[in-house]
């Protein structure tokens, strides 16, 4: 019988899984590194996907204003991609932005294919303000980002 996979919020007791995903992805530059200490403190921005009782997907919304949020740390463990999981995550994620009433969902990603999958499409990184002066201005790749930007708008 095939496994099942569960969407849920975060809890605590996900730091410790939440911070490996992530630190795995983190050493290879394609995504930026999360303190157990800030994912503690981030917790309830989390999403998960569990199959088994692992947690084995991960992502996060952050607000960067009234009108938009951004999904971040988006991560599968290796073994568990190819499966829709990621999809369900940013399935759950879009639904919460929703939820709030926010209109617009963006990324900046190196998978542009998956998030055209999901419904969302390729703009220009410069039309997020929001974005550039609360996280671009701090990142490493700031003058050379070489991330593509997409959005999704709710209706």
């Amino acid at each position: 019988m095939p496994a099942v996979a569960v969407c849920r919020r975060a809890k605590l007791e996900d730091v410790e899984p939440l911070f490996q995903m992530i630190d795995g992805y983190a050493q290879r530059g394609i995504m930026l590194p999360r303190s157990r200490e800030v994912l503690s403190r981030q917790i309830d921005d989390f999403v998960v996907t569990e199959v088994d009782g692992l947690v084995v997907g991960c992502g996060s919304l952050c607000r960067l204003g009234d009108e938009l949020v951004e999904i971040r740390s988006l991560g599968i463990a290796e073994g568990y991609k190819g499966r829709g999981l990621g999809s369900l995550l940013v399935a759950q994620l879009v639904e919460e932005a929703k939820s709030l009433g926010i209109p617009k969902v963006m990324a900046l990603t190196y998978e542009v294919s998956f998030f055209l999958k999901n419904g969302f499409t390729v703009v220009e990184k410069d039309i997020f303000p929001e974005k550039v002066w609360t996280d671009c201005i701090h990142c490493p790749k700031q003058h050379a980002c070489d991330e593509i930007a997409v959005l999704k708008i709710l209706n």
